[in-house]
């Protein structure tokens, strides 16, 4: 999702000089959320920024031609929306179905307003359907070195059962194709997890990395399979524990500390059985992994359907015996939890347009992959020089921003430096931002600002419906992360 949005208002000189400085990324969070709830189901499109693609890709040509396409938040008559395990189970609650990456997902639900689904999250337990998201299996003797082509992650001293979040970055430029959390299940086994909004240009990439990797090892040196018959769902909040441990299976001959979530840590995962009401175990294990998109404790459950259809909705309203504690959530409440986190939206704060040192995620360059002389992933020697020497090779830096009280900030909204309040200097661009629920409504935001401007107390401003909203340049998160660490 590498669109360039066109500003839809009139605005001054200011916003106009803006707009040779830095292109707003297409969004699929909040500010797009907010126009689907008014909008009927039709094509939104776009002016796109297109690049020429690196790679042929062996996928089907309606994949292919999507990729050239203009983004789509919603789809035409003629390309119904997919719907996940779960759509019944949505509208049955009182779902407010919108579009988003090509599927009908649920924006919040008729118990309880967006904020009050976010505070619920924060305070309790949540439950997302995030079944659009792709689920891949990359094994065989050379899944390792593929991936560590890929990606800038130490995935060799990883051990098995355990995540890391990285990027698929571009070869040469070192641009972000996707990011995504990929877990180590074996020797020469990796689950990861990609963004369904990137499904095609995705599969496109790594489709070439791997013909190409076969070419020189031969057809069975990798096998790669998209997981299409799994479920996933995120459990997230500070009692997600507390709901998910009375599922667990215990008979069967488990392990009593496989079956104890409190030594299972963030990032990372188990395979376990939940207990159905009969008292029977599904019929498939569930992998359970400790993580999430909110900057709560929590976990992601991957749930096969194999010969067992239900076992989605079986889980899912197993995770919601208790209202009390558990509750469903919609995309709304995940887009402000996860700003609130720091957490990026691929499309709206980070794009192929951005290196991870760019987008201030230079820490998924493992230490260990830092020397020139033998780093071979992927855009190594436009990233190690980015680390190595910021202040001579970025232009530009993703920052958080506080700005004062008022209309927010949204995406696209122009940062300018007011060293001069009668000449304010146009010097980057919001990609996204709302008043935090959980700030009593303060203003927070992302942005992109010129290199040097980025230091925590810069002041600068940003431009709200023509008129200048001071901002300060913050730290993220602005809520502190709660994920389930072994205690030091």
């Amino acid at each position: 999702m590498t669109s360039v949005r066109t500003f839809k208002r009139g605005v001054d000189l200011v916003a106009a000089r803006a707009a040779t400085f830095h292109a707003p990324r297409a969004s699929i969070g909040s500010t797009i959320l907010r126009r689907e709830l008014s909008s009927a189901p039709g094509t939104v499109q776009r002016p796109v920024s297109v690049r020429t693609p690196r790679f042929q890709a062996t996928l089907p040509a309606a994949d292919l031609q999507a990729a050239r396409q203009p983004v789509r938040y919603a789809s035409s008559s003629n390309e119904p929306l997919r719907k996940t395990q779960l759509y019944d189970l949505h509208v049955a609650h009182g779902a407010k179905m919108v579009p988003f990456a090509g599927f009908s997902m649920p924006l919040q639900y008729a118990d309880l307003s967006h904020v009050e689904s976010h505070q619920w999250t924060r305070e309790k337990a949540s439950l997302f359907d995030v079944s659009h998201m792709v689920q891949h299996h990359l094994s065989g003797p050379g899944a390792l070195d593929l991936l560590m082509k890929v990606t800038p992650s130490s995935l060799d001293k990883l051990s098995p059962n355990h995540s890391t979040l990285s990027c698929l970055l571009e070869d040469g430029t070192g641009g972000i194709i996707d990011d995504t959390v990929i877990t180590r299940r074996g020797q020469d086994s990796f689950y990861f997890v990609t963004n369904a909004g990137r499904r095609t240009e995705d599969l496109a990439f790594l489709q070439s990395e791997i013909d190409t990797y076969r070419s020189v090892h031969g057809a069975d040196s990798i096998k790669w399979e998209i997981l299409e018959d799994r479920a996933l769902v995120a459990l997230q909040g500070p009692l997600a524990a507390a709901v998910l441990q009375p599922l667990i299976h215990t008979a069967g001959g488990a392990a009593a500390s496989d079956i104890d979530l409190s030594t299972l840590y963030f990032g990372q995962c188990r395979e376990l059985h939940l207990t159905l009401p009969d008292g029977s175990a599904t019929a498939h294990p569930l992998l359970i992994s400790r993580t999430g998109y909110t900057g709560e404790d929590g976990f992601e459950i991957s749930i096969p359907t194999a010969g067992a259809p239900s076992l989605p909705e079986d889980v899912t309203n197993l995770l919601l015996r208790d209202s009390a504690h558990s509750r469903l959530a919609g995309l709304a409440a995940r887009d402000s939890l996860r700003l609130e986190a720091g957490m990026c939206l691929y499309g709206h704060d980070i794009t192929t347009a951005q290196t991870p040192p760019t987008a201030a995620l230079g820490w998924v360059v493992s230490r260990d992959r830092r020397d020139a002389a033998t780093a071979s992933f992927n855009g190594a020697a436009t990233i190690l020089p980015q680390i190595a020497s910021p202040a001579k090779t970025l232009t530009e830096r993703r920052v958080g921003l506080s700005i004062e009280k008022g209309p927010p900030a949204r995406e696209g909204a122009v940062v300018v430096d007011i060293a001069d309040p009668a000449n304010p200097v146009p010097v980057g661009v919001v990609t996204s931002g709302l008043p935090s629920p959980s700030l009593g409504g303060a203003n927070i935001a992302m942005a992109y600002v010129k290199q040097g401007l980025h230091k925590k107390g810069t002041e600068l401003a940003v431009m709200v419906r023509n008129k200048i909203r001071k901002a300060s340049v913050v730290g993220m998160p602005w809520v502190e992360s709660k994920f389930h660490r072994p205690k030091q």
